[in-house]
């Protein structure tokens, strides 16, 4: 009798798993109403549970039943991986939100390289999952007690962060998500891949020219060395990377990068940032042209699309950009609603100079008005039933001036052509100059006081 029972324990257990794995909720109610132990039992070799075969698999529902059970969201299988752990590996951001929901701790670490659920979205290029997981780390008590920056740096076992396993593994994505929550671009790996490595050099040897763009416009630097002595530059050539080789070559000019100064800015908000970040990338990929001109390797088209070009065409002229006279305006100076394109407001902020004397950052200047830049905003755009595209107006939130105004009211003639035009107009203007610096603040009023 005892053998008997065993045998039916152990046919209902291969028939739980079966109906998870197929994801078969009814099959799983019903053994579950029967035989609620059952959600408590792991397979016999790799110790997974039904929970991690539901997060596996992405079956939500059944992964909700079986949470709704009391079943601990944090039960370990073999190599101590957590259901968490393996809904990031496999991209199921349903499950991965309900786990997070259900309390999962983000900070387990597994047997088999010491990897957290972190660094499993990172691998392999689960973005919805990785934001996920930074944004319940962000809102809980890992935050506080652990500390949200050092949770984005976490170490696998092999000294690896998370930004070190997407560059490596060619997720530019992920990178991106990574760098813009605070992952440090330089740091080196332990005992992961070549000792000493950074994320540009992993990047360099996966060949992947979006990661080592990405990385570069964070102020990646160039001639960091590994344990072996290599700057990123000898590892592509080494892989036989050559358009990388050709962009980290520390003979090609300097890369445009992503501003610190604008940290000075109290309020900049994910519209304006998104259009700061795409100026910032649509330079650098103007000078990459450049770098590569006349060589074997060639680049993807730019990112923004012939669309883009045609909307252009459609304003009038007066919509343009007062310093650069090329793009369409799009940021918005608040308090004093002056407007400009993103590409002349990312050069007033990325050529901010510290104060020598006090070694701290200030705030970058309307070039109208030369009040202090707080707070940056995207223009919004008014639909109208009627719509002309020969009268296009983009609205201010506060002050609706026209640029003719601030062409001859707010700036003299004569301040304007020496002044803006010929420092901020060179960022505009990146693709055919092949740099994208523009004039010290302090030069451009000694220019404008003569």
């Amino acid at each position: 009798m005892g053998q008997g029972m065993s045998c039916r324990a152990s046919g209902n257990e291969h028939g739980l798993f079966r109906a998870v794995q197929h994801g078969d909720i009814r099959t799983v109610s019903s053994l579950l109403h029967t035989h609620p132990t059952l959600m408590h039992h792991t397979t016999v070799y790799d110790r997974h549970s039904p929970l991690h075969i539901a997060a596996a698999n992405g079956h939500f529902q059944i992964l909700s039943r079986l949470l709704d059970g009391s079943v601990n969201p944090d039960v370990l299988n073999r190599q101590k991986q957590t259901p968490l752990m393996l809904a990031a590996m496999h991209g199921k951001i349903a499950c991965v939100e309900k786990l997070l929901e259900a309390g999962a701790n983000v900070l387990l670490f597994d047997t088999h390289y010491g990897r957290t659920c972190l660094h499993y979205a990172a691998y392999y290029g689960h973005s919805s999952c990785l934001k996920a997981i930074l944004s319940a780390a962000q809102s809980s008590p890992v935050a506080a007690s652990w500390g949200f920056a050092r949770f984005v740096n976490i170490r696998d076992g092999r000294g690896a962060t998370p930004l070190h396993l997407a560059a490596r593994q060619r997720q530019a994505e992920c990178v991106h998500i990574l760098l813009n929550s605070g992952a440090l671009v330089c740091a080196a790996t332990g005992r992961y891949s070549c000792p000493g490595s950074t994320p540009l050099h992993l990047a360099a040897r996966a060949g992947s020219l979006d990661c080592v763009r990405k990385l570069l416009a964070w102020g990646a630097d160039r001639l960091q060395r590994d344990a072996s002595g290599r700057i990123p530059h000898v590892v592509a050539l080494k892989h036989k990377h050559g358009a990388c080789a050709a962009l980290l070559n520390p003979a090609s000019a300097e890369p445009l990068v992503w501003p610190s100064p604008l940290k000075v800015i109290s309020e900049l908000n994910p519209e304006a940032k998104a259009l700061l970040e795409q100026a910032l990338m649509d330079a650098n990929r103007e000078r990459e042209k450049n770098i590569l001109k006349g060589s074997a390797y060639s680049l993807p088209s730019p990112s923004h699309s012939d669309g883009a070009d045609d909307n252009i065409s459609e304003m009038s002229e007066t919509e343009l950009c007062c310093i650069c006279f090329e793009q369409v305006c799009t940021i918005e100076v608040q308090d004093c609603g002056h407007q400009m394109c993103a590409q002349c407001t990312l050069a007033l902020c990325c050529h901010n100079k510290p104060n020598p004397a006090t070694a701290s950052l200030t705030a970058p200047v309307c070039p109208f008005c030369r009040s202090s830049i707080a707070r940056l905003a995207v223009i919004k755009v008014d639909c109208h039933d009627d719509f002309d595209p020969d009268s296009v107006e983009i609205s201010c939130s506060k002050h609706s001036k026209s640029r003719k105004s601030w062409n001859f009211s707010e700036c003299s003639s004569s301040s304007f052509n020496k002044g803006l035009p010929a420092t901020v107009g060179s960022f505009g203007k990146v693709g055919s100059r092949s740099s994208g610096r523009v004039v010290a603040e302090n030069e451009w009023v000694d220019n404008k006081q003569q």
